[in-house]
């Protein structure tokens, strides 16, 4: 069993910048592939970014590429989300999620991920 703790959302100005952290426990950090996906009221939940588990490749949504971007430190069993130039559109429930894998694969669709944090609120104003 995987536990995943994110943190770091919150109240931005469009424009800004938040940092969302999400912290892994109960498996190795590195036979896992990672990912952040979202969710906004009334709406379904949607794919954000995704890292291989070495951490080599990433994969981003057309709607976020240029601005976020998703890193992590296997040392530290932590993957990470930059976010950048914020947008009111932004604003949504952002989950940390992971995949048992031991390829080289990232993965863009949640029915792929098998753990779920518990997600943290990102708000961004105009």
């Amino acid at each position: 069993q995987v536990q995943l703790v994110e943190s770091g959302g919150g109240l931005a100005q469009a424009g800004g910048s938040l940092r969302l952290s999400c912290a892994a426990s109960g498996r190795t950090f590195s036979s896992l592939a990672m990912g952040w996906f979202r969710q906004a009221p009334g709406k379904e939940r949607e794919f954000v970014a995704a890292i291989t588990r070495i951490g080599i490749r990433t994969y981003y949504a057309d709607s976020v590429k240029g601005r976020f971007a998703i890193s992590r430190d296997n040392a530290k069993n932590d993957v990470y989300l930059q976010m950048n130039s914020l947008k009111p559109e932004d604003t949504a429930l952002y989950y940390c999620a992971a995949a048992r894998t031991y390829s080289d694969a990232y993965y863009s669709t949640a029915r792929q991920y098998d753990y779920w944090g518990q997600g943290t609120q990102v708000t961004v104003s105009s």
